[in-house]
């Protein structure tokens, strides 16, 4: 989390410090969950690119706590808060019955939770989250998540886990660069690498989200995407900045291909191909490319055949639902707001365990400078 002037009168910023969150990026993931009810069912999570652990944190206390936010949260606390003004609560305490339903309304902890946080960057531990210094790109990543997953039951032989995983989700980005065409680029092979390791390790009918940068050709991205999904959709959330280029592309109904064997050794977009079933029908399918006036890409796909199963709904093209998480009551992320005179500067949640800046501070702290003032620069001004 930043500090700059722009940062500090930034709503979800000061929110994030004040809840206690390690970064603002909790609240895309919370805003995702309540549109797409992300962890319905969610026992097994694997967060790639987890630094410094936002949405790490935000599972932890979900799944492991028993806490609720967003629309649900703030409905509870309202009850609780007419219950406690109308002196229902008291009440409660003292009737059996009551009792033993107001004990059902508390948290409660899911039962046989696995979360596994893997980055490169080391990480600040968290309650029940099992963390990883481990390369998503890397085959020799494998074992050792499968082993994090499955301590007890971990087969070093294997290469498939013992009990796969519900959801798994991705909030990395590379360094941008300011050149978009670059920056978009290397998103996608991030995303691409991200997707392979959740190949590897997803349940059928699992989940799967992943930030992305939204360019000219990402519609061939979703068409990918669909090929091992049933559902692929395009979120942004209320607290990601609408001059940012990012996006979460939401995967559910996760369905891999008959005699797909997924590997880091040989993974997707490297030149491994999906396996084409033996009793599929042949047909001849010409796609072809239409850029609109307003910029929007229009996929045709025509076929030859007459049988419309393959033909996606609302005719002969097909483009990822875009929905926008929130509605016009929660902030606006690209405006900054007044602060208070009275306001308390907060100190972050959990400072940066190993920022790229490090270097940078240590080499002017042994040049004896400050703020961009050094010994050699004092010794010429006194001279």
């Amino acid at each position: 989390m930043g500090k700059s002037s722009k940062d500090k009168r930034d709503a979800y910023y000061r929110l994030a410090k004040e809840e206690g969150w390690r970064a603002r990026s909790a609240y895309k993931l919370l805003q995702l969950d309540e549109e797409f009810n992300l962890f319905e069912g969610v026992t097994r999570v694997v967060d790639l690119c987890a630094a410094p652990g936002s949405w790490s944190q935000v599972l932890s206390r979900v799944l492991i706590k028993g806490e609720k936010f967003g629309r649900a949260g703030w409905q509870e606390k309202q009850a609780t808060t007419r219950n406690y003004v109308l002196g229902l609560e008291k009440e409660a305490v003292n009737n059996s019955e009551d009792k033993a339903e107001l004990k059902e309304q508390r948290p409660k902890p899911r039962d046989g939770v696995r979360i596994v946080a893997i980055d490169l960057q080391p990480m600040s531990p968290l309650e029940g989250v099992t963390t990883m210094r481990a390369d998503i790109t890397h085959p020799s990543t494998i074992p050792l998540m499968l082993k994090a997953l499955d301590p007890d039951t971990y087969d070093p032989n294997s290469t498939t886990p013992s009990s796969f995983v519900d959801l798994v989700i991705s909030d990395g980005a590379p360094d941008v660069t300011g050149l978009h065409d670059l920056d978009i680029y290397v998103q996608s092979q991030l995303l691409w690498a991200a997707l392979n390791l959740a190949l590897c390790v997803l349940k059928p009918g699992g989940k799967f989200v992943a930030k992305i940068f939204r360019g000219k050709d990402v519609d061939l991205l979703f068409a990918q995407l669909k090929i091992v999904f049933e559902r692929v959709r395009v979120a942004k959330p209320r607290s990601s900045r609408a001059s940012s280029i990012e996006a979460f592309v939401v995967c559910e109904g996760f369905r891999p291909p008959k005699g797909f064997t997924p590997s880091l050794d040989k993974p997707l977009g490297a030149g491994t191909q999906l396996p084409i079933p033996q009793d599929a029908p042949k047909q001849e399918k010409k796609v072809s490319r239409n850029v609109r006036e307003d910029g929007a890409i229009e996929l045709d796909l025509g076929s030859e055949s007459e049988d419309e199963d393959d033909v996606e709904e609302g005719g002969q093209r097909w483009i990822a639902p875009f929905l926008a998480c929130g509605d016009l009551s929660a902030y606006d992320s690209d405006a900054t707001y007044n602060l208070p005179k009275d306001r308390v500067s907060l100190d972050p949640v959990q400072p940066p365990t190993a920022p790229p800046y490090k270097r940078a501070l240590e080499m002017r702290k042994l040049a004896g400078g400050a703020y961009g003032k050094t010994k050699a620069r004092e010794s010429k001004n006194i001279a």
